[in-house]
């Protein structure tokens, strides 16, 4: 029973790197990594390597959620007013390509740092 609960917690968090690697097209992936890493955070019995792993999934995920979230909320102005036609207006849209790239790439980072090592079973920090 116990060897039939470590596979179901890795095949939990192999599901959740890739739809932490989907997230970066899509921020609905975002939150189905981060429900699948929770399933591990929850169980009884995880393999210490592992906790942490799925703790690293939840706390990228958050953080590329609320970078997202900021980065959206520079192109609120371009909703009400073309883009191109007042300076401020561009000047928000070019900020929030700019928080998006961020957001992108740190999701990117985590991704690789974290899959990295949980191919080499070790803890992500």
């Amino acid at each position: 029973m116990g060897q039939d609960n470590l596979e179901r917690h890795r095949r939990y968090m192999t599901l959740s790197y890739i739809f932490m690697f989907l997230a970066l097209f899509t921020v609905v992936t975002a939150v189905i990594a981060y429900f699948l890493a929770r399933k591990v955070v929850q169980a009884e019995g995880v393999e210490v390597w592992m906790n942490a792993q799925s703790l690293w999934v939840m706390r990228s995920v958050i953080l590329f959620i609320i970078l997202a979230v900021f980065a959206a909320l520079w192109f609120i102005p371009a909703c009400f007013i073309y883009w191109d036609s007042v300076l401020w207006v561009k000047a928000c849209a070019v900020t929030g390509v700019v928080f998006s790239a961020i957001a992108w790439l740190y999701l990117l980072n985590a991704w690789l740092k974290g899959f990295s090592k949980y191919m080499q079973k070790k803890a992500a920090f």
